[in-house]
């Protein structure tokens, strides 16, 4: 089911020797698998030409087959191709930029020595006075191990680097927020409770991300006893968010309550916890959580404590079984769990107009096009589907709330209000089978959930 992708997009530069060639080009990249999504002349060549072509590939390998192709065409050769997603990373894709200009000596003589002195004498007679007087106010850290990057798993703390700068850069893009990677070589829950300890001054809150369970469970907990600035898993409480508010409208869509659903939750690590416990204090008719050995026990004794609450306060019909047992009759699957775990006969069990969440990334627990056979809504947590469940949804609007209101929690009614501003922002005339969800780029979320953050934070109903 893979499809050519923008993130192995690549640019070749090929030799022409007749300008007539350009259709073939284009041709062998179509018939290898590629997308073209741009071309280019450089300069003419006597007879021939010069192009920069640039496509889609499915993955490196992909891309190098694309290249073979392009060179097997009769009179062309690659020069160089280069790839586009690294060539973006060059560098980093954040930087600091200064708030106001330095021109003068005045200029220098208030915002560094001896004029600073002042605001950090202000700041050591009242300390909340740094909320207003530097960067805290509108400053997160985005705080891994690197111990469950993405898709990618253990990969340490440089190689999630990357990937804690898109976050950054999404925190500021969409939310306006001003936000840093703190990526930690340690693994040890003291010590990465303590070190996030000791640089909170600087921050307005903090966002956990890619912290393996169950550790992650006990990071934000003792983070969120020892902090006063909000303390947010994005990976647990971020996914739960959008989930919730996709489920919201599906539920529209195919004509069911909340409360007469039965939901089938496949992996129940910081996302499926955290998704079931929202759901459940949303008041969901019944929920069975399901891992690698089947349907969870609250007799296990080898869960921890988050999966045991879980196992003890669902599945009121205390089956037990299979992934196929937990199926039968379900309206709701979301997975949260890896590719190809759900079947063709998984989906035949579940109940008339179902809804299925397969947000393993990139290859869901089942291939979208099987579960749309069965299923009245289909979600993924891919940006080539329908219904892409995306955490960016979220996490820079809730922190824009939690930021303006000078919150220093995040709450259950918090999240849920969030929720809910998503759910909405799907108007009645854009809700369907395909539209449950806004796209990340609806400009109207962030401010949104921001507004209803905010307006819980801060105590108020309207």
């Amino acid at each position: 089911m893979s499809v050519p992708s923008a993130s192995y997009s690549v640019t070749m530069r090929v030799f022409l020797d007749k300008a007539s060639r350009i259709g073939a080009l284009t041709t062998a990249i179509g018939d290898a698998g590629g997308a073209v999504t741009a071309l280019d002349v450089v300069e003419p060549n006597g007879q021939g030409m010069t192009v920069d072509m640039t496509c889609n590939a499915v993955d490196e390998g992909h891309s190098e087959r694309l290249r073979e192709a392009v060179d097997n065409v009769e009179g062309a050769h690659v020069a160089v191709m280069s790839d586009r997603t690294f060539l973006l990373h060059l560098g980093g894709t954040i930087s600091v930029e200064p708030k106001i200009a330095l021109k003068t000596r005045d200029d220098l003589s208030m915002a560094y020595t001896p004029g600073v002195a002042r605001i950090s004498m202000a700041i050591a007679k009242d300390k909340s006075a740094a909320r207003k007087l530097t960067i805290k106010r509108n400053t997160v850290a985005v705080v891994t191990d690197g111990s469950a990057v993405l898709g990618l798993g253990n990969i340490g703390p440089e190689a999630a680097l990357p990937v804690m700068e898109g976050k950054a850069l999404l925190f500021k893009r969409f939310g306006g927020i001003d936000a840093w990677p703190v990526c930690l070589d340690t693994q040890d829950v003291d010590e990465i409770v303590r070190i996030v300890q000791c640089i909170a001054p600087v921050y307005g809150g903090i966002n956990l991300e890619d912290i393996s369970a169950p550790r992650c469970f006990e990071v934000e907990r003792r983070l969120r006893d020892l902090l006063d600035i909000p303390v947010f898993h994005d990976d647990q409480h971020g996914t739960a968010i959008v989930v919730f508010a996709a489920l919201l409208n599906a539920l529209r869509v195919v004509g069911k309550k909340m409360s007469d659903v039965k939901v089938v939750v496949l992996g129940v690590g910081a996302a499926g916890v955290a998704i079931s416990k929202l759901l459940l204090a949303e008041g969901v008719g019944d929920l069975i959580g399901v891992n690698r050995r089947g349907i969870i026990s609250g007799e296990d004794e080898t869960l921890d404590e988050d999966r045991l609450w879980l196992a003890r306060n669902s599945n009121r019909g205390h089956l037990k079984g299979s992934l196929a047992d937990a199926m039968k009759g379900a309206d709701v699957f979301i997975g949260v769990s890896g590719p190809n775990l759900v079947t063709e006969d998984h989906m035949k069990l579940m109940g008339p107009d179902s809804i299925v969440f397969a947000l393993a990334n990139p290859d869901p627990e089942v291939d979208p096009v099987v579960a749309r056979r069965y299923a009245a809504v289909v979600a993924t947590g891919r940006s080539d589907e329908p219904n892409q469940i995306n955490n960016v949804l979220v996490f820079p609007g809730i922190f824009r709330g939690l930021l303006n209101a000078g919150a220093k929690r995040v709450t259950e009614e918090i999240e849920i209000a969030a929720g809910r501003a998503i759910a909405d922002a799907v108007s009645e005339a854009e809700l369907s089978a395909d539209y449950i969800v806004p796209t990340v780029f609806n400009s109207t979320v962030v401010t949104a959930v921001a507004t209803a953050v905010e307006r819980i934070a801060n105590g108020t109903s309207h």
